[in-house]
């Protein structure tokens, strides 16, 4: 099974991808089209000519691989995208051969993380407009919603949540999901060293998030513009 599982940044994200590398039988990639999107864009982001360098900036070519053998010969791949990556000039048909999972996040709680690491975030650099647009075109492909979960359900019992997301997917779920080594991993992007901090401290999820961060100006507005698209998903999460 190929698993994309896609969020905007500052989902839980890089712990989700470090639960499914945990299992032991499962190959991840990190943000296969980041390198892409920087590429196919001016976006100004941090390290954005080591992290062209490091990648593959031909989306069709990036495509080809989410689609392709599986790494190391496991029996699982999970695939952490980016919602924002996927821009429109990219091919999206190579999605129907994978499963598409929505992770998704109070977007104040993205607001409130994200800016610590960029300045002046806008509604496209947080992803969820996007996240949105792409929902609905994999469920009008499926003739149904796709699979939805929610962070702060996995920060509140990841156990229970991990359970739900690997039986909707039809795989067993595996207790080695709920911890992994501090540090650096060898499938990190090149951009962890100014993003993965708090992440490469970890051994395991956090507990349950407390009351939602207060914003003001800017932020508190940005909030409240992504906050529709984050209620349309999470109205179709599981639990």
């Amino acid at each position: 099974m190929r698993i994309a599982m896609w969020s905007g940044p500052r989902n839980l994200s890089t712990a989700m991808m470090y639960a499914f590398a945990a299992r032991g039988d499962c190959a991840v990639w990190d943000e296969p089209f980041y390198a892409a999107y920087l590429a196919a864009t001016e976006t100004d982001h941090p390290m954005r000519d080591a992290v062209i360098a490091a990648g593959e900036p031909d989306a069709g070519k990036v495509a080809e691989a989410c689609t392709g053998p599986f790494p190391q010969a496991q029996s699982l791949f999970y695939q952490k995208h980016m919602t924002l990556h996927m821009i429109p000039a990219f091919d999206r048909s190579f999605m129907r051969q994978l499963t598409n999972v929505f992770l998704i996040r109070h977007p104040a709680r993205v607001v409130a993380s994200y800016s610590k690491k960029r300045e002046s975030p806008t509604l496209a650099d947080i992803g969820f407009a996007q996240q949105a647009e792409l929902f609905d075109e994999v469920a009008g492909w499926l003739g149904r919603a796709p699979l939805v979960i929610d962070s702060a359900d996995i920060r509140a019992n990841p156990e229970a949540a991990l359970r739900g997301l690997c039986a909707a997917l039809g795989i067993e779920f595996r207790a080695s999901m709920l911890q992994w080594p501090a540090g650096p991993k060898p499938y990190d992007g090149a951009w962890a060293p100014h993003w993965y901090g708090a992440v490469h401290v970890s051994t395991g999820f956090e507990g349950a998030e407390g009351p939602l961060p207060e914003l003001s100006g800017d932020y508190a507005r940005l909030a409240e513009a992504a906050l529709p698209y984050y209620e349309r998903l999470a109205a179709q999460k599981l639990g």
